[in-house]
């Protein structure tokens, strides 16, 4: 298993912030707040120019699947969030049960959740349709489930404030870059590796900014190191309690192979290119920010190593039953 760049680049701003918090702060001299409010805008302006409605639209027949992801995603997930956000009461600081909530409240990625389908031999097209529905869905779901329980963690935040604020920020340029997608989106397409890594830049810069805030405000010296690796468990217990979930109900429900691969990727994945800018956008310059998101950093990392591994496993398997079925092809004839 090789390092993924990005979670070392992650890894190095957050040692960055440590080191030289000022610089990152909300005051600070790159003013980071306006900076990363324009790149988020950008990016999913981006986002939008370089989506085909066509791809879209050839995943969108299979409900049943879809029922299952998006239940997972926003119904599943925040159950279990709750249920640790509010039984660990007095054993975890508010800011850390609210970054686990926060967690489970988002929704799934695009690109790993179709990459991974794809190393799998999952259905693509409805990974592509999961995927992007869930993102258009978690603008507005992640604020209403959050609000549901900020208020208990770092004070009340008002719901349709919250909801207008993450539309018009990451919705809004997403809509503006599908429109223009006729006349662009073959030049964002052609360039995509560059909308990748504004992408990734833009989350350096919030996941940054955020851990500089905290910083400075003397939020870590409250935390005794064990505290991180009880953050990691509670993580990946959560991994792997939805995978196992999202497999047990494909099994029930009868979905073949393909369509099983599709939900336990699309139905397990947390988005760090949503959670990122949505945090931000809700949180502002709050000095808890990165804690908040530290969970979700965590999970980005557990979730590449363990759904790759996945991936493989359900490749050799198809591999497996694509060689068993041509030898028992051949014996017939």
């Amino acid at each position: 298993m090789k390092i993924d760049g990005f979670v070392l680049a992650m890894l190095g701003a957050v040692a960055l912030a440590l080191a030289v918090p000022w610089i990152g702060t909300g005051d600070g001299p790159l003013h980071l707040g306006q900076v990363t409010t324009i790149g988020i805008g950008i990016v999913f302006f981006l986002h939008g120019a370089a989506l085909s409605p066509a791809a879209v639209k050839a995943g969108a027949a299979n409900w049943r699947l879809h029922l299952v992801v998006h239940g997972s995603t926003f119904l599943f997930f925040p159950a279990i969030g709750a249920i640790l956000f509010f039984g660990l009461i007095g054993s975890l600081a508010p800011e850390i049960r609210l970054g686990i909530f926060y967690l489970c409240a988002l929704s799934s990625t695009i690109s790993s959740s179709v990459a991974m389908t794809a190393i799998g031999r999952g259905n693509v097209p409805a990974a592509i349709f999961d995927a992007t529905l869930s993102g258009l869905l978690g603008m507005v779901l992640t604020p209403l489930l959050v609000s549901l329980v900020a208020k208990t963690a770092t004070g009340h935040l008002p719901l349709l404030p919250a909801i207008w604020d993450v539309m018009k920020t990451l919705l809004l340029p997403f809509a503006a870059g599908q429109l223009l997608r006729p006349w662009i989106g073959r030049f964002v397409i052609r360039n995509k590796a560059w909308t990748s890594k504004a992408d990734r830049l833009v989350i350096l810069l919030i996941v940054y900014s955020a851990f500089c805030e905290s910083t400075e405000a003397g939020l870590w010296s409250r935390y005794a190191p064990v505290t991180l690796v009880v953050i990691a468990l509670l993580v990946l217990l959560l991994l792997v309690s939805v995978i196992a979930a999202t497999t047990l109900v494909s099994r029930l429900l009868g979905f073949d192979r393909a369509d099983e691969v599709t939900a336990v990727f699309c139905g397990s994945k947390k988005s760090l290119a949503n959670g990122a800018p949505i945090a931000r956008v809700l949180f502002g310059q709050d000095p808890a920010l990165g804690m908040i998101v530290l969970p979700l950093m965590m999970y980005h990392q557990a979730q590449l190593i363990i759904c790759s591994i996945l991936a493989r496993r359900y490749a050799e398997k198809a591999q497996r039953d694509n060689a068993d079925g041509s030898s028992t092809g051949a014996t017939t004839s």
